[in-house]
């Protein structure tokens, strides 16, 4: 039980295929310009960290690899990342005095302690799973963790803390004025707003043909809205022209003959009399004429 167990040729070919893909990971989480790109890198080489695991026979361990550290932790990060806002800029700016000499000496520390358990871990012979943990592989790893290092796993945990309170006491604004109600807003809006808009502005999209909000909508007469892109869209230059899907609208209706569209074109369409009056085209009124109970009158008097 306490012998060394040779590792096989297959162990060797997932080492050897593994750990290239680890290292090229941190090198990218490195060198990447984006964090968001930097936490993919990050990703995978924990997931790569997770497989060794598994191979040199801790299966849990790499099960809370992969569930803790790359789905947990590596979200925690991305939240973090996406709330407080990373830009090109802020690499150049020094928030705190000494921060880059503090950083070198940190990053000198951290390659000091890398040597010297690297070192520790080769010099003494290496013995198999059976031996350093006989009594399981949850068991050692419960006993490492809140045991031998338990300070510095609740300080692992603090700092994980602190850096989600961190970003979200960075996001936080303080409202300068006094957030208006729904009424008030209405009542501004008829006060100080334009009347056409009072009902509400026109929504983006030229009718049922394009709904980008990119695109304005059309005006009854083919103008288009600007007040329905939003403005940082203008600002950015980010808008579509609605003259573009202006061609594809026109009416809903029969088309019309070929022999009757030129002549429909030159003559406009006047409504008639019967129309405007309300009466059907066969009534007499609305041709004109008049009926009436009494018979013409004869030159010659009354027929007797």
């Amino acid at each position: 039980m306490g012998e060394t167990t040779a590792s096989t040729a297959g162990e060797e070919v997932l080492f050897w295929i593994i750990a290239p893909l680890a290292v090229i990971g941190a090198l990218g989480l490195v060198f990447s310009r984006k964090a968001v790109h930097g936490a993919l890198f990050l990703a995978v080489t924990m997931i790569g960290l997770a497989i060794l695991y598994i191979a040199l026979e801790a299966p849990f361990l790499g099960v809370v690899q992969v569930v803790v550290y790359t789905g947990a932790i590596m979200m925690l990060f991305l939240f973090v990342i996406m709330l407080i806002g990373v830009d090109a800029s802020d690499s150049r700016v020094e928030t705190i005095r000494g921060q880059r000499g503090a950083a070198a000496l940190a990053v000198f520390g951290v390659i000091v302690l890398l040597v010297a358990v690297t070192g520790r871990a080769a010099l003494p012979d290496p013995v198999g799973t059976a031996q350093a943990a006989p009594e399981g592989n949850v068991y050692a790893i419960a006993d490492l963790i809140f045991g031998r290092y338990v300070w510095a796993f609740e300080t692992v945990a603090a700092v994980l803390i602190t850096a989600a309170v961190g970003a979200m006491a960075l996001t936080h604004r303080e409202r300068l004025a006094r957030r208006h109600s729904q009424r008030e807003q209405s009542e501004r809006r008829f006060r100080e707003g334009d009347p056409k808009d009072a009902a509400g502005m026109p929504v983006p999209g030229v009718y049922a043909r394009h709904n980008a909000v990119d695109t304005p909508a059309l005006l009854p007469d083919g103008t288009p809205a600007e007040s329905s892109v939003s403005p940082v869209l203008v600002a950015r230059g980010a808008t579509r022209l609605a003259e573009e899907f202006a061609t594809d609208v026109g009416r809903l209706g029969p088309e019309p003959k070929p022999g009757e569209a030129e002549s429909t074109a030159e003559r406009p369409t006047e409504p008639s009399d019967a129309a405007t009056s309300g009466l059907p085209d066969d009534s007499p009124a609305a041709h004109g004429t008049e009926e009436t109970d009494d018979e013409p009158e004869q030159d010659g008097g009354d027929a007797r």
